[in-house]
């Protein structure tokens, strides 16, 4: 009896073990990636780079923090990742909105672009929208609305020239219209009011009637000149 109770404690034992190895979730190193750098958006959204540890990371992530030194390198590795990744998600969901059609419709199809990226991806635009320590490696917010409005230049730069006006500064009312845009995303951000499709409604509003009566050679009117 006495062996057979060992034997049944002894296998006990076993099942139990086997049991937490079975409730363990193993991941491909593909996978751990992935899911620390979902927990390192979410963190770095919620507090910031300089608000966001590695141990905290490593806490939520389930494993150690060599785990993310092996991945990333440390926290700068991972934050750079992410803000990489957030603005190509951006400035693809920018270029793909861009189709052909009017050029007011092409105004609405960018501002939709921005506004439904600030909608769907909120994390990362709080992310893009703070200072970047790492910004040498990542870039800025600032040069990725740049690169945005390098694309927008082209399209008015053509409308300029069909309408007379000099098509050399169009990168000035490009960085004008989509630095318009991504501030007034900026405040929606927080205050989601009014409805997306209104925001755009009126941003494209300001825009194109703003074009529309734009003058050739715009003079100041006040007492300084300079």
């Amino acid at each position: 009896m006495a062996i057979d109770s060992n034997t049944s404690s002894s296998k006990s034992r076993s099942g139990g073990a086997g049991g937490r190895r079975a409730r363990r979730i193993r991941m491909t190193g593909k996978e751990r990636r992935e899911q620390l750098l979902d927990i390192g958006r979410m963190l770095f959204a919620e507090r910031g780079f300089e608000g966001t540890s590695v141990e905290e990371i490593a806490a939520k992530a389930g494993v150690s923090k060599p785990v993310v030194y092996e991945h990333f390198g440390g926290k700068e590795g991972l934050y750079a990742v992410v803000v990489d990744r957030e603005m190509r998600q951006l400035l693809d969901m920018v270029t793909s909105a861009l189709t052909a059609g009017h050029p007011r419709e092409l105004l609405e199809q960018a501002a939709f672009a921005l506004l439904d990226y600030i909608d769907q991806y909120t994390d990362g635009f709080r992310i893009l929208v703070r200072d970047s320590p790492v910004a040498q490696s990542t870039g800025t917010f600032a040069s990725l609305i740049s690169d945005i409005a390098t694309q927008v230049e082209d399209i008015l730069g053509l409308e300029f020239k069909a309408r007379g006006f000099d098509a050399k500064l169009a990168p000035l009312y490009a960085q004008a219209l989509v630095g318009m845009v991504a501030l007034t995303g900026q405040w929606w951000l927080d205050v989601r009011k009014p409805k997306k499709a209104e925001v755009a409604a009126h941003l494209v509003n300001l825009a194109w009637h703003g074009l529309d009566g734009l003058e050739p050679k715009p003079r100041l009117i006040g007492h300084r000149k300079n």
